[in-house]
């Protein structure tokens, strides 16, 4: 069975993004990596999806609420059910 791919919300610059790309990473999951644009403003495709417009955020299918919008539930989550 195929999983729906990840999609990671995030910033280049930003140090909690690069904490969740980095656990994905390690972690070898595969996902789409979605850059927002750099004013919290013009982030309204992600404030569409989540409600909110801070990253990352990342959006999975399987999850309960379709999404987590903290880098470190991010990590938990990532490690609790992508862990081999």
């Amino acid at each position: 069975m195929h999983m729906p791919p990840l999609e990671l919300y995030d910033r280049p610059d930003c140090p909690y993004s690069k904490r969740v790309r980095r656990v994905l990473d390690v972690l070898s999951v595969d996902y789409e990596e979605v850059v927002v644009p750099e004013s919290r403003d013009d982030r309204n495709e992600l404030e569409s999806i989540t409600g909110q417009r801070g990253v990352p955020v990342l959006v999975d299918d399987t999850h309960s609420d379709g999404f987590i919008a903290d880098s470190g539930e991010i990590s938990t989550y990532l490690k609790d059910n992508y862990s081999s």
